[in-house]
């Protein structure tokens, strides 16, 4: 993991985004105990506060919950959770940018589908 110094997207959505992959790529898993506020602080050298946003966050996505005097764990919804979310934003931010430019193109909805089943991801 590591913090992007020069992006604009702010540090703690950063800090949030990587904790959302780690559970997309089954490095956490459900109940599994996150990284502390202050172990993000050290390890990222930045403010305790900054960390405590990005995990502030994933708490009202229901994507981690606390556990009083032991810490903040994964949710058992956390990957349906990010899935739900990333699709959304995936459909909204692309797709429809997508199907805007293929209508300007005269691009059919049957010449897209062709398109797409004839596609090769590398």
């Amino acid at each position: 993991m590591k913090i992007n110094d020069s992006s604009t997207t702010p540090i703690y959505i950063q800090i949030a985004e990587m904790i959302e992959n780690e559970v997309l790529e089954g490095n956490l898993k459900e109940n599994e105990r996150v990284y502390s506020t202050n172990e993000m602080a050290k390890f990222f050298s930045i403010n305790p506060a900054t960390a405590r946003k990005g995990l502030n966050i994933l708490t009202q996505e229901g994507i981690i919950y606390k556990k009083r005097g032991l810490g903040m764990f994964i949710s058992p919804e956390a990957h349906d959770v990010i899935m739900k979310k990333r699709k959304a934003i995936f459909l909204k931010n692309h797709v429809n940018n997508f199907l805007i430019e293929a209508s300007k193109l005269g691009i059919t909805k049957d010449e897209l589908i062709e398109l797409i089943k004839a596609y090769k991801i590398i």
